[in-house]
């Protein structure tokens, strides 16, 4: 789905805001280094999408951000990007991140998700990533040998 009536910054503080608005400073900038590492990472499928640097591509890739979903299994999914209001604490973060800072101790990674679980599973589903790192109620995953092959 498109979202063209937001500009790309907008859209990125909307996600930002969905994602991982309630995770604190830390967390939402975790969130933001994943997109941007997706963004600049020379290989793969990420490298693919992202046609040498084109934020909004990683954005709206299909299936990675439920909150870029309006619907999930055909359900209507109130918690999507049309339905945030970012502040300027969301905009200084895309801002942050837009200008090539990233949260130490994230580093490569290129995944996330919430377990709902004190505990991270040691690979991101599909063996994709494995653990790095667990920032608040999100944990991050580092690309493997397989993320490269796709």
């Amino acid at each position: 789905m498109a979202f063209d009536s937001f500009d790309t910054r907008e859209l990125f503080a909307r996600l930002i805001q969905c994602e991982a608005g309630g995770e604190g400073e830390d967390g939402m900038r975790a969130v933001a280094t994943v997109i941007m590492n997706r963004v600049n990472i020379p290989f793969g499928e990420f490298a693919r999408i992202s046609e040498g640097g084109n934020v909004r591509n990683i954005i709206e890739q299909a299936r990675q951000f439920v909150c870029m979903q309006t619907s999930i299994g055909g359900v209507y999914n109130p918690q999507n990007v049309n339905n945030m209001n970012p502040t300027d604490e969301h905009y200084a973060i895309v801002d942050w991140a837009l200008a090539g800072n990233r949260l130490s101790g994230v580093d490569n990674s290129l995944f996330f998700f919430n377990p709902y679980s004190p505990q991270c599973p040691p690979y991101f589903p599909t063996n994709v990533g494995v653990i790095h790192t667990r920032v608040g109620d999100h944990c991050f995953y580092i690309p493997t040998q397989y993320y490269a092959n796709t």
